[in-house]
């Protein structure tokens, strides 16, 4: 059986608090000045983890299916990341739960593509 997921409750990436931190965090520079970047929380680097795991399990899939699977990642994150409160800590992490859970279904080798509904 092939199984495609459903992005209708693709709310993990909704999660995206790094979008708006990476605007807000000038990279910094050590005495030496080398740039170390932007300092994340954990909960921002769980986020991050997340993105690339994603991306991960959209190299598994055929060429076409793996644009596509990039192009809706990447536009559900950013859509989301202005959407949330990056402050709603409770809410980021359930999404966090269920973002997990949806990539373990990407993973599985019987779902071939994502598809994604409009949301109002």
């Amino acid at each position: 059986m092939v199984k495609t997921l459903s992005l209708f409750h693709l709310s993990w990436f909704a999660v995206l608090v790094v979008g708006k931190t990476f605007s807000t965090n000038l990279k910094q520079e050590d005495a030496m000045g080398a740039s170390r970047g932007p300092r994340l929380s954990g909960l921002q680097k769980q986020v991050l983890s997340l993105y690339r795991g994603f991306l991960r399990a959209a190299r598994c899939k055929s060429a076409e299916d793996r644009r596509q699977i990039e192009s809706i990642v990447s536009a559900e994150f950013r859509r989301n990341s202005n959407q949330v409160d990056r402050k709603n800590f409770l809410y980021i992490e359930y999404l966090l739960r269920r973002g997990k859970k949806q990539l373990e279904q990407l993973q599985s080798p019987n779902t071939v593509s994502l598809s994604q509904t409009k949301q109002s």
